[in-house]
């Protein structure tokens, strides 16, 4: 700690920071544009600059710019010195000479930091009276537009998207006042942070460009703190909403999770709630193959207990993309004997243990911002920029943090960005990546290894042994992968804070044992090791925390008439098993509802059709992969804009249907209630309770505002369908409003925030008001409770280890390989990530190409028992032979470790066509697809 003096005043700050860091945190203003939290200092903009004196008896002291100059202790500066004020108020004119004009039709205004800063100085004249420098904009995507028109050169955009993300397309030409940045020319920015670019840029260089179709002012829109659905990490964000419809997501802080940052899935990947063919009212066929008709709720609510109370026995499919809350429900519903988890055993069993060895491996589960600080990283099976992208930027970090520590040595401060690189090159801490194709982290990885998934699980399973030889051996290993192997073991021996990545990406249950086997290793030597576990779904470790029986038992129940009803719940069947089974299955069952905010193949089967709310319409709470408990709350009330709409959570319908069923008044149900029985019911889940404040929750007796101050035209909204406007919704499940009237400020902390704003900060650097410290976590703590907790005990080794993995003449193994744009089941419906989806191929080890006579776009067929698909060839080097990459989306996700048989497409007879069933056979061996 340090003592500072600002303007005659003492405070004890961190003297690690900055002064501009160190004032900020103390609640003071001084403007800045160049310096990130996140990303610290470079000194290119000079607009923080203070009046430092050299002690208390000098008067005149000398400008210095507070971003790189220390907060040592005793420090002596002044703010409000009038020559500091002056120089500020010069550079903001100098940054303004070539800005334009174009503050009412930029997208940028009412949240843009220039604008903050400019009223912040005191310039509210141009005295510029000459020609601007114009630049040509650029073409960067679906996902960013460019205005580089507005840049005022603080080299923020391009810090963040290679220094900090690990870009290599975006950059800085040009020199001196000449400077553009943007791609060498016109095309998609590759980084798949890019998004994070319209929040990073001070300015409007940079904009939104989902959002730029259906624009709204920030003051205008309407929002609610929610979680990330798109994957199983839980970054938080703020939705906003407009005239019934999201227009933008913004990330939304917290000091755990995500920070600063979002990935472009979680940022643009919302489309599917606009989406115009959504189901919005109940609807049902009597007959499957005739036209639906709409119903009212009583009707649909009617129907949906005449079909259940007249069953023999109903099953519940629940969903890991649904809330504990609506699965909870259905199971309810249906009793615990008929409840299913809508998951594929094969991928359930992979989930049951990664939650035993999240409580049994004896090492914690880090946070993701903990994983920032881990010195050696080993990751088996995980492609994690695709699998789990927000933790991927992590393991870049901890990459880069050895140049934190080199520099520590010589006493350059973290803060100073520039010295710290130029200091650190490219010298990282050791990451180690063991994955079937190259993976979004290999150019910070000290080695990458090409393997199949049981040849990864040996690897690992010898890693463990070579730290501990108690640990199982693995037999017949290759001389040179057990040479690797000790590498490893050395370089996560050798760290202070060594970490293991692995998950379920591959459907390996080996991989994951022998994750768990090395963080038990590491956990007798240290204290100070993690066990990092990714699972795929937003709500994965709750579901299995919640249990019931696998996808696979539900629907052989259904074909085999053991029971004749089924609910669906928020879950498209044909995503996880083959076209047949489920068709069977639901073909067979003389009753089906579902439950969904889509239309998916699953729904066009039911019966009875119950339109769900999506993540923007309810309230509910979803288990990360961390297992932190976490609350998303209703964004707006869809009846208020489309009042035909009869959209109702999940759980809300089916209290509803099991309260018919059971012939009793429909009681009123609230959030809270259903989120409390839930917690009494799976002594697993007892803390969702405590995941955020109740319903109850007072702010100086008001409740929190959903709605900025300036909130505009809801007089408006409705006039075309009646010029008498209604009162806003009430609601009684969340202590939110659905106005303005109610608290918005950062005096009181709290964990709950609906979005940044503090007086003159409308840009999202108002987060920093509501922290403790600036970079530092939420004043009332980071949102959510953790469930998972390692027990103390001496656990025993996994000792199942794999045979290698041998290739077939005969067939390719299946590798379902993730992909952030395009491989989850809800974001691939919004046009955008639709847009940025590299187009499907399947990838094949330049070796197996050459021996089937297949170039590089060929069309070929893949065959298997799950599915067939027809695409072009993309062929990689490196690729591990014997094996074929299926992009995540095109197959069932259990396909991984099916034998595929693959031939080439063609429109006519083809002698030189390769078929390798066929081949096997003609050699006398057995061809199994």
């Amino acid at each position: 700690m340090a003592t500072i003096h600002v303007d005659g005043q003492a405070y004890e700050v961190d003297g690690a920071d900055n002064l501009l860091q160190a004032c900020l945190s103390l609640g003071l203003d001084i403007p800045y544009f160049c310096w990130h939290p996140a990303m610290g200092s470079v000194g290119a903009c000079r607009q923080c600059a203070v009046k430092q004196y050299k002690d208390e008896d000098d008067t005149k002291g000398m400008l210095v710019m507070s971003c790189m100059a220390p907060a040592k202790d005793d420090t002596r500066i002044s703010i409000d010195d009038d020559e500091a004020r002056e120089f500020r108020e010069s550079v903001i004119e100098w940054l303004m000479i070539n800005h334009p004009h174009d503050c009412p039709v930029c997208e940028e205004g009412g949240h843009c930091h220039l604008q903050d800063m400019t009223v912040m100085t005191g310039h509210d004249r141009r005295r510029y009276r000459f020609r601007k420098r114009t630049h040509r904009n650029q073409y960067l995507g679906p996902f960013i537009g460019h205005e580089m028109n507005r840049c005022i050169t603080c080299y923020r955009c391009v810090r963040f998207y290679r220094d900090y993300a690990g870009g290599e397309d975006l950059g800085a030409f040009g020199a001196n006042d000449n400077i553009y940045f943007g791609r060498h020319q016109d095309g998609v920015l590759e980084n798949e942070f890019s998004g994070n670019l319209t929040e990073v840029c001070p300015t409007g260089v940079f904009t939104d460009r989902t959002h730029s179709e259906q624009y709204t002012r920030k003051w205008d829109l309407q929002f609610a703190p929610s979680v990330c659905h798109q994957c199983a990490v839980g970054c938080n964000t703020s939705p906003g909403e407009r005239y019934g419809d999201i227009r933008r997501i913004e990330n939304r802080y917290h000091g755990e999770v995500n920070r600063y940052f979002l990935c472009d899935r979680g940022r643009f990947g919302y489309g599917y709630v606009n989406r115009v063919d959504r189901p919005r009212l109940p609807e049902w066929r009597s007959e499957r193959d005739e036209a639906p008709m709409t119903l009212e709720v009583d009707a649909a609510l009617d129907r949906g207990t005449d079909l259940l109370r007249t069953a023999r026995r109903v099953i519940g499919i629940g969903s890991p993309r649904a809330s504990l809350e609506s699965n909870h429900q259905l199971r309810e519903l249906v009793g615990e004997a008929n409840f299913s988890t809508g998951i594929v055993a094969a991928e359930q069993a992979c989930l049951e243990r990664m939650l035993r060895l999240n409580r049994e491996s004896g090492v914690t589960t880090p946070t993701p911002r903990d994983i920032e600080r881990h010195d050696a990283v080993l990751v088996l099976g995980e492609d994690l920029i695709q699998s789990a992208a927000r933790l991927g930027l992590a393991v870049r970090q901890a990459a880069l943090a050895r140049r934190e520590g080199l520099a520590a040595e010589r006493d350059i401060p973290a803060w100073n960005a520039e010295a710290v690189k130029t200091l650190g090159q490219d010298r990282y801490h050791p990451v180690f990546i063991a994955y079937p194709t190259r993976t979004g982290l290999d150019d910070v990885s000290a080695a990458s290894w090409r393997l199949a998934a049981d040849d990864i699980a040996r690897l690992g399973f010898a890693v463990a042994h070579a730290i501990d030889a108690t640990a199982p051996g693995v037999a017949d290993l290759d001389p040179a992968l057990n040479d690797e192997a000790e590498r490893i073991a050395k370089a996560l021996m050798a760290a202070e804070r060594p970490l293991v990545v692995s998950g379920g990406s591959l459907g390996s249950e080996a991989i994951i044992e022998a994750a768990g086997n090395i963080a038990q290793a590491l956990s007798r030597r240290t204290q100070q090791a993690g066990l990092t576990l990714v699972r795929r779904e937003a709500n994965s470790t709750g579901l299995s925390m919640l249990g019931g029986h696998s996808l696979e038992w539900a629907l052989q129940a259904l074909a085999e008439r053991h029971a004749d009803a089924v609910v669906i719940l928020e879950n498209d069947l044909y995503q996880r098993l083959p076209d047949a089974q489920v068709d069977q299955a639901l073909t067979t069952a003389e009753s089906v509802i579902v439950l969904d905010h889509q239309r998916t193949a699953t729904w066009s089967h039911a019966h009875l059709g119950l339109p769900a709310a999506s993540f923007a319409e309810g309230d509910g709470t979803l288990v990360n992969l961390e297992g932190r408990a976490q609350r998303f709350y209703q964004v707006f009330d869809p009846r208020y804009i489309r009042p035909e709409t009869r959209i109702h959570e999940s759980w809300r319908w089916l209290h509803a249907i099991e309260a018919g069923v059971e012939r009793r008044e429909v009681s009123d149900i609230t959030f809270d209630d259903v989120t409390r029985v839930c917690s009494e019911r799976h002594p697993a889940l007892a803390g969702i309770v405590e995941a955020a404040p109740g319903a109850d929750y007072r702010v100086h007796g008001l409740k929190l505002a959903r709605e900025p101050q300036r909130y505009s035209g809801r007089t408006a909204m409705r006039a075309h369908l009646d010029v008498n406007e209604p009162r806003p919704a009430r609601d009684p499940d969340s202590p939110f409003t659905f106005s303005m009237e109610g608290y918005n400020g950062f005096f009181q902390p709290r964990q709950e925030v609906a979005f940044a704003w503090a007086p003159g900060w409308n840009s999202p650097q108002a987060w920093n008001k509501f922290t403790d410290e600036i970079g530092g976590h939420l004043s009332a703590g980071d949102p959510g409770v953790r469930l998972l907790a390692p027990q103390p005990g001496d656990h025993d080794y996994a000792h199942e280890v794999p045979v290698g993995f041998t290739p077939r003449d005969d067939a390719l193994q299946v590798a379902v390989l993730p992909r952030l744009f395009g491989g989850e089941e809800t974001s691939s419906r919004a046009a955008p990530i639709e847009a940025r989806a590299v187009a499907a191929a399947l990838t094949l080890a330049a070796g197996d190409a050459e021996r089937l006579a297949l170039k590089e776009g060929s069309h070929v067929q893949l065959m298997t028992a799950l599915g067939e698909l027809s695409l072009p060839v993309h062929l990689e080097a490196a690729f591990v032979p014997g094996l074929v990459g299926v992009p995540a989306g095109l197959l069932p996700f259990s396909a991984n470790g099916e034998w595929a048989a693959l031939s080439v497409v063609t429109h006519g007879p083809d002698p030189e066509a390769v078929d390798l069933h066929s081949q096997a056979s003609a050699r006398g061996e057995e061809g199994r697809p």
